[in-house]
């Protein structure tokens, strides 16, 4: 456990020719192509329709119903990054709003994801600032505790460090390490062609059965058809 009121100034981001490699890949492409690994828990929501977001992750460690942090994390934050917010138990407050969102777009951020409540989510989806969160929710919060920024985060069941890449969509969070960033936007690319590949022949009418060598294993198992 990392102790609290720590921040690191200085962050090791992925590489940016990786980052935006990987922003050409939806999320679910980029966690098969990492091994089925990096996602965080289905309950992280957009919290309006299209947004999407891809970036190098400042992470911050909240406590419940404090947002302090946030604005603390904001300092730290460059272009294209985004700010990825843990809480030391579960808080679903409206630690975010429309005016972090104006703070930590002058920053250059390319979004937020938090396992906590957000709120101003009509100002958020006019200001097409991306947030993903675990609710969203009008109840304040308070600036009274320290948490840290830039240390590694657990969001959502998965490991965050600072500098890892970070891809949300409408089907979820995954979290690339940064050392893993060029390999897995190579690895996505031979998956999305692959999978192009195999949507010709779906659209021809080829069944999965065939497509995918299934009815030799079927059988053995002992699937039968009757007429």
């Amino acid at each position: 456990m990392h102790p609290l009121g720590i921040v690191h100034r200085t962050v090791e981001r992925a590489d940016r020719a990786a980052v935006e490699a990987l922003s050409a890949f939806g999320v679910a492409t980029v966690h098969e192509a990492m091994g089925r690994l990096g996602l965080m828990r289905p309950y992280i929501r957009p919290v309006y329709e299209g947004a999407r977001l891809c970036g190098t992750a400042v992470t911050v460690l909240l406590q419940p119903g404090d947002n302090w942090m946030l604005h603390v994390a904001a300092e730290q934050v460059r272009e294209g990054d985004v700010v990825v917010a843990g809480c030391t138990t579960e808080s679903e407050d409206g630690f975010f709003g429309e005016l972090l969102a104006t703070s930590l777009r002058a920053r250059g951020a390319a979004g937020l994801v938090i396992d906590g409540g957000c709120r101003d989510v009509d100002d958020l989806r006019r200001m097409d600032f991306p947030v993903f969160s675990r609710a969203v929710n009008a109840k304040g919060t308070v600036k009274a505790t320290l948490g840290s920024v830039n240390v590694p985060v657990v969001v959502a069941n998965a490991l965050v460090n600072p500098g890892d890449v970070v891809v949300a969509d409408a089907d979820g969070v995954v979290v690339v390490p940064a050392a893993r960033a060029a390999e897995v936007a190579e690895a996505a690319a031979r998956r999305e062609a692959a999978e192009e590949g195999k949507r010709q022949r779906f659209r021809d009418g080829e069944l999965g059965l065939d497509l995918y060598a299934m009815r030799g294993p079927l059988a053995e198992l002992g699937l039968t058809y009757l007429d």
